[in-house]
Formats: C-alpha cells, structure tokens, sequence
C-alpha cells in the first residue's frame, strides 16, 4: 500500500503526531480540523458559526492541495462539544456542499483540542 501525506500551510500545522491528511489510492483520509487560522495560529472561535467557517475553511485547503473538493468528500464525521448547538453547526456545514451531501455522523464529546467547540474529519475520494 502507497501512502502519500498530504500537508499544506493552508490548513494549520498538526498539534500532535499526525498528519493533515494521507491518501492511499483513489482515497483521502483527512484527520479532524478545528477552527485554528493558519495564517495566525489563532483560534477563530468568537462564535460557533466562525469557528464552523474555519474549520471547513481548513478542510477545503486539506481537499486541495490533494486535487480535491467537497464534491469528492464521501464521509465526515462531526464533534461538537453541546449537540444544543447542532443546527448552527448544520447549518454553516450544509453551505460547503452543492446538493449531494456526503454520509455523517455527529457525536457530542466531552471536550475537544485546544477547548474549541467543533471538529470535523472527512473521507474523500477521486
């Protein structure tokens, strides 16, 4: 199996021991975004629906520098720290796909990276 990383400054540089996104074959696997502005370093976070933004912002620039766009993404999978904040969330995410929305879990979790609000991750294939 051929595994390419994939890593851009368009997104922000990974927090731990990972990488941004690995493509095997025809498939890329995009590891959890949060709402980090890559040109600062800041969390964008002044409201769930910025943070949103950015974190799809973050995921888009992930999508291409692999060739890729939303209309490739098969899967994502969403946390969020308060499922009361859920069609906020919803309603920012919806706005990045055009009609054919990709398979999805949302999950509340008790706390995420850095204390933010939202983490998406995605599957995408070419």
């Amino acid at each position: 199996m051929t595994k390419t990383i994939i890593n851009t400054p368009g997104a922000p540089a990974p927090i731990g021991p990972y990488n941004q996104a690995i493509l095997t074959g025809n498939m890329l696997f995009i590891s959890g975004q949060v709402c980090i502005d890559p040109t600062t370093g800041e969390l964008k976070n002044k409201d769930i629906q910025e943070e949103t933004h950015q974190v799809m912002q973050n995921l888009k620039a992930v999508l291409h520098a692999a060739g890729m766009d939303f209309n490739n993404v098969i899967k994502t999978t969403i946390f969020i720290t308060d499922m009361n904040r859920f069609a906020e969330v919803n309603e920012v995410y919806g706005k990045y796909f055009e009609g054919e929305f990709p398979a999805r879990e949302t999950v509340q979790v008790s706390a995420l990276p850095k204390f933010v609000n939202v983490e998406i991750s995605m599957v995408a294939v070419k």
